[in-house]
């Protein structure tokens, strides 16, 4: 009898149900995408830069996680120094730069030589290295996003580069220009912005990085296990103050609507729950029909928000490939336990006011 009734009030106000239920599948769908964006492209940057296939890397001090916000003050001849360390089999100096025009882009000025002892080479999908300083390297994920061909012309950093060849990503960056042309765009001439190192054996690389801290004891030395355990959102305080703020949004947009339409439902219903207490219906009564209800509108709206976020998440690999996005069980359950809480909590108020009306004045209520 309970459950007919609550259905039936559903079904009563079908825009003000549908509201809600999109209220909460927002709020839903706001947590998982958001989390599952930042920790998507943490993680797959990351990878890549593990599969550089480097032990150590060297960076300036003060260098920061994120490539992109780091300069070139190292001078290359460092590379030299680090080559004659014991156990020590390869040196790869790379120098970042960083690119807005077209979108947003962190491109790698390799030597190629050295790159590839350190990482074992690109792996050509379509054309070969560079021929000339102006030439390009792009991944399968950048040129498949672009509609990218061998032999097409990019503008980046104001310049025009002739694609030479389509290399298979998981590589570090997704473009590639030499090391020389690299350092006469950004005037850091015999610069470099990071050394990637790799030992003779995974197993000295603990020996090789105390070495490395003797030689350059200011300068910021990380494995790239330790690199990529630092790649989380919890290693990161703003990104995850960003994240914390993003899912109390979330979940506000889901409190206040909830608030909204279980207040306006009371409102309506007056007499109703005049007729319930005057039949004998006590205030844990009138509670429970209220809450129950906005628990059958969160439920549908979680449903919902499952199901849109998958959609959204399909939508927006289509329009931008390049992009990473993380939908895991972990989360889902959570955005599901926060757009529930926050809706029994914005009901719980309404529900008291409920359980607190006369029920005389309450029959009297036009």
């Amino acid at each position: 009898m309970v459950y007919r009734m609550i259905f039936e009030n559903i079904l009563h106000r079908p825009i003000r149900t549908l509201v809600s239920v999109l209220a909460v599948a927002i709020e839903v769908g706001m947590v998982m995408l958001v989390v599952g964006m930042t920790h998507g492209m943490l993680h797959e940057n990351a990878q890549r830069v593990q599969g550089v296939g480097a032990d150590i890397m060297v960076q300036p001090p003060g260098a920061s996680l994120f490539f992109a916000l780091t300069q070139a003050p190292m001078p290359i001849k460092i590379g030299d120094r680090l080559a004659e360390i014991p156990h020590v089999l390869a040196v790869a100096p790379v120098l970042f730069l960083f690119n807005a025009h077209g979108g947003i882009n962190l491109i790698y000025g390799v030597d190629l030589p050295s790159f590839k002892r350190v990482s074992g080479g690109f792996a050509y999908l379509q054309g070969g290295p560079f021929a000339h300083p102006y030439d390009i390297l792009v991944d399968d994920w950048y040129a498949r996003a672009n509609d990218i061909k061998v032999g097409q012309t990019l503008n980046l950093l104001n310049h025009e580069f002739r694609v030479s060849g389509i290399v298979e990503h998981g590589k570090g960056a997704r473009l590639f220009i030499p090391l020389s042309t690299a350092q006469d765009l950004s005037g850091a001439h015999d610069k470099a912005s990071i050394f990637f190192v790799k030992c003779t054996d995974p197993g000295y690389t603990h020996d090789a990085m105390n070495s490395i801290r003797q030689l350059l004891p200011k300068d910021e030395i990380l494995s790239i296990k330790e690199y990529m355990s630092l790649m989380t959102s919890n290693d990161l305080p703003a990104l995850n103050a960003f994240i914390t703020a993003m899912i109390g949004v979330a979940v506000g947009i889901g409190f206040l609507v909830i608030f909204l339409s279980m207040y306006t439902t009371i409102t309506e219903r007056t007499r109703e729950i005049g007729i319930l207490k005057s039949l004998g219906a006590g205030k844990r009564y009138i509670i429970g029909v209220i809450l129950r209800e906005a628990s059958l509108l969160s439920i549908i709206g979680v449903l919902a928000g499952y199901g849109g976020t998958w959609l959204t998440r399909r939508a927006l690999l289509a329009a931008f490939p390049t992009l990473t996005v993380e939908l895991t069980i972990h989360w889902a359950l959570w955005a599901g336990l926060l757009a529930i809480g926050g809706s029994l909590l914005g009901a719980f108020y309404p529900a008291v006011r409920a359980a607190r009306l006369d029920p005389v004045d309450s029959l009297a209520y036009e």
